[in-house]
């Protein structure tokens, strides 16, 4: 297949205010002006992440600089904070050599976007630092979420090559290959439906599995792309050289991404590499030998315990073993390490063999992930989402134990899409950007009683009888002590027939707009399917057909990596946008 975007050229009109942003495209045939028939105006909100609902408290204090988060991390997540980390990262070489030559095998097979292809060699200056985000390979990206950690580290890697005109800043999508959770990583959604590979039988790492197998699903996905048009043919091709011309599925994601965002100059990087990981030679003899690890991070579980929800925790020993078909713990037994559920086991002098011949055959866990992939990129942030920011607040002193520098870390862009429809709706409904985030039954409610020609709410009501109830409570009382529980009680089942009372005035109201609550109800399941965030259920495919490329330049314009705030982007669209 040709490169995705080889085949036509995109003009892109916009005109960019503080709010809004206007998107015209055509695409250009030859010497053939052919307008593509979408127009779309885009307002983009940005909404603290605590007025959602949808993040814990630690996510919260952390983007707040809550004082009890501090000790857990050593750069904020702020332009200063970025500024603090590049002039540290100078102070911790890696091994660009060995980081360039990888790249550089892994892109044989791929295409050469310019932008990239000159990011790969700048990796080679010691001026030159990345920007990255991680992932395991979800078949078709899973979630939209993967999209917007990804736009969300270019975004940011712009922004910081414009604060640091003397530096460069290339963004890294890191992918987490060696993960071998099939169940989520072979599961994603496609217009409500749910579809499912459990690998054909295979095991161990679903970066190595090989994609026989996935025609039949692709084929049944395809049934429902439609109608034709260029965005359905080019996301179709796209897939099907993916995930059919390729034979594992590490090797898949990385095409997809690349083709996706390569444009952009985004490095895709498979880290199932034995030259890479024979930098981390020594991080993994240590943990073999000692296990300095657990105790470590179990320490600092303990203090940020006393605070927050723990997300992760550190086993004796935070390395599997792997091969094909095979992803198994590593345990030391008296004067041997084994692999669980294996026969494999070696004395030290074996072991440390082993490791020097094979380190690609070591995996380390979501402990020592981190530590991995600092060691290997010049690293200045790291992208990632609620439980990433989590689980890395537990491992600062860890980074400090071994030297490797620890990153700013950043909260990744979450983003509500609003459609045409729903923007329509919305707007008929009166519900701001920041009401829509409220559950269903508190909107019901906040509408009816904007919106009812009857006052059925009984506050006043109640107010004035609890007065006088009291008041009869106190002479009751001053007659007869022994008549207050008997006031109390009299008190208490009055409020339950008010509060019963006015749920029934509440239902009659509803009834009168029924129509309007199913409104309601048709806006929420639209936005927050199965009561989740949008990014967390649909796949980039559905907004792919409908707006191509244009939908990740949109995504793009709107991101603002430094605000830490929730996006909503609302789109009008004046013309028929489908491709």
């Amino acid at each position: 297949m040709p490169p995705l975007y080889e085949n036509y050229s995109m003009i892109i009109i916009k005109n960019i205010s503080a709010l809004r942003a206007r998107w015209i495209i055509f695409p250009l045939y030859s010497s053939t002006f052919v307008p593509k028939l979408i127009s779309v105006d885009n307002s983009f909100r940005y909404i603290p992440y605590a007025e959602t609902g949808y993040f814990s408290h630690l996510v919260t204090d952390y983007l707040g600089n809550c004082a009890d988060i501090k000790p857990f991390y050593q750069f904020a997540p702020t332009a200063e904070g970025l500024t603090q980390a590049i002039s540290e990262r100078s102070k911790f070489p890696v091994n660009r050599k060995a980081l360039v030559g990888a790249l550089t095998m892994q892109y044989e097979c791929l295409t050469k976007h310019p932008k990239t292809e000159e990011n790969i060699q700048l990796l080679l200056n010691e001026n030159t630092y990345t920007v990255c985000t991680a992932h395991q390979p979800n078949l078709l990206t899973g979630y939209l979420y993967l999209i917007y950690k990804i736009l969300h580290a270019i975004k940011l890697a712009e922004q910081l090559s414009e604060l640091h005109p003397d530096k460069h800043f290339v963004p890294v999508f890191y992918i987490g290959s060696e993960d071998n959770d099939i169940e989520e990583l072979g599961t994603f959604r496609f217009r409500g439906k749910k579809y499912v590979w459990d690998g054909n039988g295979q095991s161990g790492a679903v970066g190595r599995m090989n994609t026989a197998g996935l025609k039949p699903m692709l084929n049944e996905l395809f049934k429902l792309f439609g109608p034709p048009g260029k965005n359905c043919d080019e996301l179709q091709a796209l897939l099907t050289s993916a995930y059919l011309q390729h034979d594992t599925i590490g090797a898949a994601t990385q095409y997809l991404v690349n083709e996706l965002f390569g444009r952009y100059g985004l490095v895709v990087l498979n880290p199932d590499d034995a030259t890479l990981k024979a930098t981390f030679i020594p991080v993994m003899e240590d943990e073999l030998l000692y296990q300095h690890a657990c105790p470590i991070i179990t320490e600092q579980i303990e203090k940020l315990g006393a605070h927050y929800k723990i997300q992760a925790h550190p086993r004796p020993i935070n390395l599997f073993y792997l091969t094909d078909q095979l992803r198994e713990r590593i345990e030391k037994n008296s004067d041997k390490w084994e692999v669980l559920n294996t026969d494999i086991k070696w004395s030290q002098t074996e072991l440390l063999e082993e490791l020097k011949q094979h380190p690609e055959r070591f995996s380390p866990n979501v402990m020592l992930r981190g530590l991995f992939q600092e060691t290997i990129l010049p690293n200045v942030a790291f992208i990632g989402g609620g439980a990433e920011v989590a689980y890395w607040l537990q491992l600062k002193p860890l980074f400090q134990h071994y030297k490797v520098f620890y990153p700013s870390i950043h909260l990744r862009q979450s983003v509500l899409w609003i459609g045409n429809q729903q923007a329509r709706l919305r707007s008929q409904l009166a519900f701001t950007t920041t009401d829509i985030f409220k559950p269903v039954l508190q909107l019901e409610r906040e509408y009816i009683t904007k919106n009812s020609k009857e006052d059925w709410q009984t506050q006043s009501e109640t107010s004035a009888i609890e007065n006088i109830l009291n008041s009869l409570k106190q002479k009751a009382t001053a007659i007869d002590p022994t008549l207050s529980a008997s006031a109390e009680a009299t008190l208490t089942k009055m409020k339950h027939q008010l509060e019963a009372l006015e749920k029934k005035m509440l239902r009659a109201e509803k009834k009168k707009m029924e129509v309007d609550l199913l409104r309601i109800t048709r806006l929420k399941n639209a936005l927050f399917p199965n009561n989740s965030l949008q990014e967390r259920v649909e796949n980039f495919s559905e907004y792919y057909l409908q707006y191509g490329p244009a939908f990740f330049d949109i995504i793009k314009e709107g991101i603002n990596p430094l605000a830490s705030q929730f996006l909503v982007v609302q789109t009008m669209e004046s013309l028929n946008p489908k491709g």
